[in-house]
């Protein structure tokens, strides 16, 4: 389970990515990765609910940002999902106000 860097999640970010709609199947099962992660790389946030609100396609580079809710708000666990190869190339915790 790789925790991603803060310049290593934006090297994955492409300009004008298309926003994946909640009724939208996955790709691929994720969820194996997810229960795997490590409590240490989640700074003592609670994402067991397990629901994603939140998806983004890259149009380029063919990877998908897929971000698991927190019980804090605006707070997301990023898993960032290589579409050509069905693997997860890591995660990202994501603050959105970056407290």
């Amino acid at each position: 389970m790789r925790l991603l860097t803060e310049a290593e999640y934006r090297a994955t970010m492409e300009p004008e990515p298309t926003q994946i709609g909640p009724e939208d199947e996955p790709p691929f099962d994720f969820w194996p990765y997810f229960d795997e992660i490590p409590e240490a790389h989640l700074a003592g946030h609670d994402f067991s609910e397990g629901s994603v609100t939140y998806a983004w396609h890259m149009p380029d580079g063919n990877l998908q940002h897929v971000l698991v809710n927190c019980e804090a708000p605006n707070v997301f666990l990023v898993l960032i999902l290589d579409l050509a190869t069905e693997t997860v190339l890591g995660h990202y915790l994501l603050d959105i106000y970056g407290v």
